[in-house]
């Protein structure tokens, strides 16, 4: 297949129904998000395998089937064989489990091409909003055990309070567990093993010896602080991820360098992302437009002021 000129393409989000998600997604999702189920919905893969193309000659295919298809167009050479980021929006109204990534090594010892590190940047937060982020100094291997036995994993937790705008890096290793009243963009590596070591009494399966061997005692999770840039915001830099946040304003355009697979995700307002042989495609509130590693720079233009993230593998 002839590759030459793939465009930016938008896609459709993926619902995920969980426990401890929300029966109302508004303003980020309407009615649609819960045609799949009859459930709360706590997750939106943006950039899912199981995501489909709404946009452009590409349209109707899972992002899965793209990268198959055109692996070399959207990944680059070498880029391997899926899309290296998984995006999502995460819309907790109640605890998330406490649980823990296995790291590379770890993942590809289990038979994974990969582990689970992560970063969410908060894009809401109710007064008082915490999240469970690594473990307390003093806490050992047996002292987890015994926590999780009798129920108190939470006092062995540190709890860090969250406001719109904070980053928050979690590398695999650590274990967290994210509390309501937030709404998150999550960036991770493209992994879903996760190894829950305790819910709060809830029917779900724990992985408390698979967890114990992954977890690590300390890690460098944390909040990070934003960098500023040329044009744009440099929310975090780590080694399987980078985000960057542009506040453009109404009538306003900016060229936005590709360095490597990625995508755009619209946070608020609205414009047209031009760039390859498709033209333009239009950027939403809570959609992911993917950007092909062959597409060299891609140019926003915004209707009204808009706001988005470009998320891509370095």
């Amino acid at each position: 297949m002839n590759n030459e000129g793939l465009g930016p393409f938008r896609l459709a989000p993926w619902f995920s129904p969980r426990p401890w998600g929300r029966w109302d997604l508004q303003p980020w999702y309407g009615p649609e998000a819960f045609a799949r189920t009859s459930e709360p919905v706590g997750e939106a893969w943006l950039t899912g395998p199981a995501s489909v193309v709404e946009t452009g000659a590409l349209t109707g295919q899972t992002l899965a089937a793209v990268v198959d298809e055109q692996t070399e167009a959207v990944l680059g050479d070498g880029g391997g064989e899926e899309f290296p980021l998984l995006v999502k929006l995460l819309f907790p109204s109640d605890k998330l489990s406490v649980q823990v990534h296995p790291d590379d090594t770890q993942a590809q010892a289990m038979g994974q091409p990969r582990g689970k590190t992560e970063c969410w940047y908060v894009l809401e937060a109710e007064p008082g909003a915490t999240i469970m982020l690594g473990l307390k100094p003093a806490a050992t291997v047996d002292a987890v055990r015994a926590a999780i036995a009798d129920g108190t994993l939470e006092e062995l937790m540190e709890f860090v309070p969250v406001a719109a705008g904070d980053m928050v890096f979690v590398d695999a290793g650590t274990v967290h567990a994210i509390g309501p009243g937030v709404v998150l963009l999550e960036t991770q590596q493209t992994c879903d093993v996760t190894f829950r070591m305790y819910d709060y009494g809830r029917p779900r399966e724990l992985h408390v010896e698979q967890a114990l061997k992954v977890m690590k005692l300390k890690t460098a999770a944390g909040k990070v602080r934003p960098v500023a840039m040329d044009r744009f915001t440099r929310l975090i830099e780590q080694k399987y991820f980078v985000v960057d946040r542009y506040d453009v304003a109404a009538g306003g355009e900016v060229v936005v360098p590709t360095q490597g697979p990625g995508c755009l995700v619209g946070l608020t307002g609205g414009g047209t992302v031009f760039g390859g042989a498709e033209g333009q495609v239009e950027l939403l509130p809570g959609k992911a437009v993917v950007i092909p590693s062959d597409c060299p720079s891609i140019v926003f233009k915004a209707e009204v002021g808009a706001s988005f993230v470009k998320c891509w593998a370095p």
